[in-house]
Protein backbone atom coordinates (compact mmCIF):
# COMPACT_ATOMS: atom_id res chain seq x y z
CA UNK A 1 0.00 0.00 0.00
CA UNK A 2 1.49 3.37 -1.31
CA UNK A 3 1.77 6.27 1.46
CA UNK A 4 -1.18 7.93 -0.26
CA UNK A 5 -3.51 5.25 -0.46
CA UNK A 6 -2.88 5.23 3.29
CA UNK A 7 -3.72 8.95 3.90
CA UNK A 8 -6.68 8.12 1.92
CA UNK A 9 -7.64 5.46 4.33
CA UNK A 10 -6.69 7.37 7.35
CA UNK A 11 -9.52 10.55 6.37
CA UNK A 12 -12.09 8.15 5.47
CA UNK A 13 -11.41 5.97 9.05
CA UNK A 14 -11.68 9.23 10.81
CA UNK A 15 -15.71 9.34 11.42
CA UNK A 16 -15.87 5.58 12.23
CA UNK A 17 -16.58 4.07 15.07
CA UNK A 18 -14.71 0.95 16.76
CA UNK A 19 -16.04 -2.11 14.96
CA UNK A 20 -14.86 -4.71 17.50
CA UNK A 21 -13.48 -4.48 21.28
CA UNK A 22 -10.81 -6.81 22.57
CA UNK A 23 -10.78 -7.23 26.17
CA UNK A 24 -9.21 -8.78 29.12
CA UNK A 25 -9.67 -12.35 26.90
CA UNK A 26 -7.54 -10.69 24.36
CA UNK A 27 -7.60 -12.05 20.68
CA UNK A 28 -9.50 -15.46 21.14
CA UNK A 29 -11.08 -17.04 17.94
CA UNK A 30 -14.74 -15.79 18.33
CA UNK A 31 -13.33 -11.98 18.08
CA UNK A 32 -11.01 -12.83 15.16
CA UNK A 33 -14.07 -14.23 13.37
CA UNK A 34 -16.14 -11.30 14.08
CA UNK A 35 -13.07 -9.25 12.81
CA UNK A 36 -13.43 -11.41 9.38
CA UNK A 37 -16.87 -10.74 9.41
CA UNK A 38 -16.62 -7.03 10.00
CA UNK A 39 -13.78 -6.57 7.31
CA UNK A 40 -16.16 -8.48 4.32
CA UNK A 41 -18.70 -6.23 5.24
CA UNK A 42 -16.74 -2.82 5.44
CA UNK A 43 -14.10 -3.42 4.20
CA UNK A 44 -12.07 -0.69 6.72
CA UNK A 45 -12.62 -0.99 10.00
CA UNK A 46 -11.42 0.18 13.95
CA UNK A 47 -10.55 -1.82 16.39
CA UNK A 48 -9.90 -0.99 20.23
CA UNK A 49 -7.45 -3.18 21.88
CA UNK A 50 -7.74 -2.47 25.79
CA UNK A 51 -4.01 -4.17 26.72
CA UNK A 52 -0.76 -2.45 27.25
CA UNK A 53 1.07 -0.69 24.15
CA UNK A 54 3.44 -3.61 23.71
CA UNK A 55 0.20 -6.06 23.94
CA UNK A 56 -1.57 -4.06 21.37
CA UNK A 57 1.02 -3.99 18.63
CA UNK A 58 1.32 -7.75 19.19
CA UNK A 59 -1.99 -8.14 18.76
CA UNK A 60 -2.41 -6.02 15.60
CA UNK A 61 0.28 -7.94 13.80
CA UNK A 62 -0.99 -11.87 14.31
CA UNK A 63 -4.83 -9.60 13.54
CA UNK A 64 -3.18 -8.66 10.25
CA UNK A 65 -1.45 -11.49 10.16
CA UNK A 66 -4.39 -14.09 10.64
CA UNK A 67 -7.07 -12.12 8.16
CA UNK A 68 -4.28 -10.96 5.21
CA UNK A 69 -5.08 -7.50 6.60
CA UNK A 70 -3.12 -4.41 6.42
CA UNK A 71 -2.95 -2.22 9.28
CA UNK A 72 -3.06 1.50 8.22
CA UNK A 73 -2.94 3.17 11.41
CA UNK A 74 -2.32 2.89 14.80
CA UNK A 75 -3.30 5.82 17.62
CA UNK A 76 -3.35 4.76 21.41
CA UNK A 77 -6.05 1.78 21.47
CA UNK A 78 -7.18 2.22 18.27
CA UNK A 79 -5.50 0.43 15.52
CA UNK A 80 -7.20 1.10 12.13
CA UNK A 81 -7.50 -2.32 9.29
CA UNK A 82 -7.77 -2.63 5.98
CA UNK A 83 -8.94 -5.11 3.54
CA UNK A 84 -9.77 -5.31 0.15
CA UNK A 85 -12.84 -7.19 -1.03
CA UNK A 86 -13.04 -7.77 -4.17
CA UNK A 87 -16.98 -8.88 -4.32
CA UNK A 88 -17.37 -5.35 -3.49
Amino acid sequence: MNPADKKSLKAKAHSLKPVVMIGQSGLSDSVLAEIKSALLTHELIKIKIRAERDQRKQMSAQICLKTHAELVQTIGQISIIYKSNPNK
